[in-house]
């Protein structure tokens, strides 16, 4: 006797209970695409934290949010015929293969750099004007500029090594200083915003997640200030009646705890 496969069976529960809630749950009976959207987003900022603080068992909890959401948009879709869950596992089912030709059918590939270039060559002939169309434009900035240069990477868009790249940010960071001394407010906004996208630039050649990276300086700066706050407050002290030599010594005193 086969037994079912427990991954179908799990998913299959998920369906039955989503199919369940919709129907006599007042609040699930009531949510919208548009209603679900902003606790869809917030879900994956939480997935995102979990990941950062490589927390697994929290890791685990918001893979269940998050696929609980994305069983909830296709619930909702079925209701008017207009797709249900079957035609958003087929269809990204039929795309994955489509878009594996090395794997699904006779193209080589020499590694993952040219599995990325065909990818986005593949895009195009599916209809697409350009690369860049698969950029959501309400991505965060920094994670935009990210994935625009990714993209124009998978068409051959790029630098050809980070030597080039540091000397883009050098001259970038030449550039903003002479707008900043020339006192021409809105030029630096301009310098500014290329400065910081040579410096994601700069990042991806070094295989450096620039947005990782800064949220785990934020979480650092958490971290030492919270210290900072604790101990000028065990003293029963103000910060802000505090000199900036006194707060070092506890920034200081922050910067060697693990």
């Amino acid at each position: 006797m086969q037994h079912e496969d427990p991954r179908l069976a799990a998913f299959g529960r998920l369906l039955t209970i989503m199919d369940e809630l919709r129907e006599q749950c007042p609040w699930d009976r009531k949510q919208t695409m548009e209603t679900l959207r902003p606790l869809t987003i917030e879900e994956m900022y939480e997935l995102a934290d979990a990941i950062l603080k490589n927390d697994l068992e929290e890791v685990k909890k918001e893979l269940g949010d998050v696929m609980l959401h994305l069983v909830f948009y296709a619930k909702i879709a079925s209701e008017t015929q207009a797709f249900d869950i079957t035609d958003v596992l087929h269809g990204i089912c039929d795309k994955l293969i489509t878009r594996h030709p090395h794997i699904y059918g006779d193209v080589k590939v020499s590694g993952e750099e040219e599995v990325k270039q065909n990818w986005e060559k593949l895009k195009l002939k599916e209809g697409k004007k350009s690369v860049l169309e698969g950029v959501p434009g309400s991505l965060p900035a920094m994670v935009k500029a990210t994935r625009i240069q990714e993209k124009a990477r998978g068409v051959g868009f790029d630098w050809d090594n980070q030597e080039q790249v540091w000397e883009k940010l050098q001259e970038e960071l030449a550039e903003l200083k002479a707008e900043v001394d020339a006192g021409h407010a809105e030029q630096m906004e301009g310098e500014f915003g290329d400065l910081l996208f040579s410096m994601i630039n700069y990042a991806r050649f070094l295989e450096v997640n620039p947005e990782n990276a800064l949220e785990k300086t934020n979480q650092k700066f958490i971290k030492r200030f919270t210290y900072l706050e604790s101990q000028a407050a065990a003293r029963g002290l103000l910060l802000q009646n505090m000199t900036l030599q006194e707060m070092d010594a506890f920034w200081n005193e922050a910067k060697k705890l693990p």
